[in-house]
């Protein structure tokens, strides 16, 4: 006997009345996904150049013996790598000028050029972003009201197209620094930008001084109180104990190490590009009382001795190691950390279905705010790069909602302090960091960009309580004993 069913019709159900066959089956859809592009390119930039070079010279090389012509030869190893990379960018920068959806506003209500000669070739058009950022930066134009304010309608004034400018830096520039990330072009690329003067940095970071998002319960609470949870927050996702030898890569202006040394009795470790860092650092230490507790190295992380720590912090410094250098990076912190230590990385990411105004953004980044730091990239990366290291991870979180509330506090606390950036710096340097965080308020707001809290460990063979009594003293820990309990914070508790 066959059973049958009858469709109940329900005034909860729209499509309760319509016969089951009839329905459009969920597989059938106009949802699409992205294709496998981005993993060929990261690949393919932690290949070794003379080693890429070799696939078009052997394809060449046999289509040469084939023909029997060398010219025909020549003509493919020429094609192929233009074709290779031609298409492709064709394509991208075709698509990032197409009819936006959103309509049109007269951008002439926001923005005013100084020159009308200069304003001509946009009226009645969106103004490109690069051609925005690059004139308001020029002082070539002004932003009517707040340009924060402004940018809420950027779907509506500006186009997120490539333009010539866009171009040149990507070739000039941007692409040498991805494939070279030597100790000695990472310090050009990122030394000068920290050693800018400490000033500069405390105009918008505030008292606290720390360089990464804070952790709020309340939009409207203090940038100090979500930066003192967030160093606490680090603090226990390591399970930081007094004596605990600890290392933090890319320490900033030391507010990670000195709190961990104050409040969690750790011996601290920091390492830094910049001098003028190492020096606030080492003051902050010495103000806090723990000074014989912290230490700070100036100095590339490479450089650093081979010894073991019980706990390795790393927040949003492994952006600038370079895709090239990630797998890599991470297997020096692996052989440093202790087999039983917890290593915390912090890091920020473009999203994977990313948009263009996501690569447009990237690239004003790269230019004038964090040169060389192209392992931004989407969390997959990340995670599969530690699996590929040896790690076990734990817990992961996006943090991308209090990042961008911590850069609105940023950025209002720089529009506090513009005629003492501006007596200083000059026009440019303040326009150059309203634009930075302006837009990166949004940036982080919508998820373009957004910074992920990673906790791992070694992935060992064994456990200790997965192994027989005797076997378990040679295992480095209990990982029932370290992740289930009332705050261990493995799991949301």
């Amino acid at each position: 006997m066959t059973e049958t069913t009858t469709d109940i019709p329900s005034k909860a159900d729209p499509i309760a009345n319509v016969p089951t066959r009839t329905r459009t089956p969920a597989s059938r859809h106009n949802e699409q996904g992205r294709s496998i592009g981005l993993p060929v390119i990261f690949w393919l930039l932690e290949q070794n150049v003379g080693a890429l070079l070799l696939v078009p010279a052997a394809i060449a090389g046999a289509v040469w013996l084939l023909s029997g012509l060398w010219w025909v030869g020549l003509i493919t190893l020429l094609a192929l790598p233009v074709v290779a990379l031609g298409i492709p960018i064709v394509s991208l920068v075709l698509g990032s000028w197409a009819k936006p959806k959103e309509e049109t506003k007269d951008w002439a209500e926001y923005i005013e050029w100084r020159n009308p000669e200069d304003a001509k070739p946009w009226l009645g058009k969106r103004i490109p972003m690069e051609i925005l950022y690059e004139a308001y930066m020029a002082e070539k134009l002004d932003f009517k009201g707040d340009l924060y304010e402004t940018m809420l309608k950027r779907n509506q004034l500006f186009q997120f197209g490539f333009t010539w400018g866009d171009f040149k830096f990507y070739v000039g520039e941007f692409l040498g620094q991805n494939v070279s990330h030597t100790i000695e072009s990472d310090e050009g690329d990122i030394a000068h930008v920290y050693n800018r003067g400490n000033d500069f940095y405390h105009w918008f970071l505030g008292e606290s001084m720390t360089y990464t998002s804070g952790i709020f319960q309340d939009p409207e609470e203090s940038l100090e109180a979500a930066q003192e949870r967030k160093l606490a927050t680090v603090c226990d996702y390591v399970q930081m104990q007094p004596g605990d030898k600890h290392l933090d890569i890319g320490c900033g202006w030391g507010p990670l190490v000195t709190y961990a040394a104050k409040e969690r009795g750790s011996i601290s470790t920091g390492i830094t590009l910049a001098q003028e860092q190492a020096d606030w650092a080492n003051e902050r230490a010495k103000k806090a009382g723990v000074s014989d507790r912290v230490t700070v190295i100036v100095d590339d992380y490479r450089n650093l001795p081979s010894e073991k720590w019980d706990k390795i912090t790393c927040l949003e410094m492994a952006e600038h190691v370079g895709i090239k250098n990630f797998q890599a990076f991470l297997l020096q912190v692996k052989s440093m950390l202790k087999d039983d230590g917890i290593f915390y990385l912090q890091i920020a990411g473009l999203r994977r279905p990313w948009h263009y105004e996501d690569l447009v953004w990237g690239l004003f980044m790269a230019k004038y705010i964090f040169p060389g730091a192209d392992a931004s990239c989407p969390l997959g990366f990340v995670v599969s790069h530690l699996e590929r290291a040896g790690f076990e991870v734990h817990r992961v979180e996006n943090c991308g909602a209090h990042y961008a509330v911590t850069i609105k506090k940023w950025y209002d606390n720089w529009l506090k302090n513009e005629a003492a950036v501006v007596e200083k710096y000059g026009q440019r340097w303040f326009r150059m960091w309203r634009m930075f965080l302006g837009w990166s308020v949004l940036i982080g707001g919508q998820g373009s960009s957004t910074v992920f809290m990673i906790t791992m460990s070694k992935n060992a063979k064994n456990d200790k309580w997965t192994v027989s009594a005797e076997e378990g003293d040679a295992q480095p820990f209990n990982r029932k004993q370290r992740w289930i309990g009332k705050n261990v914070v493995a799991t949301q508790q």
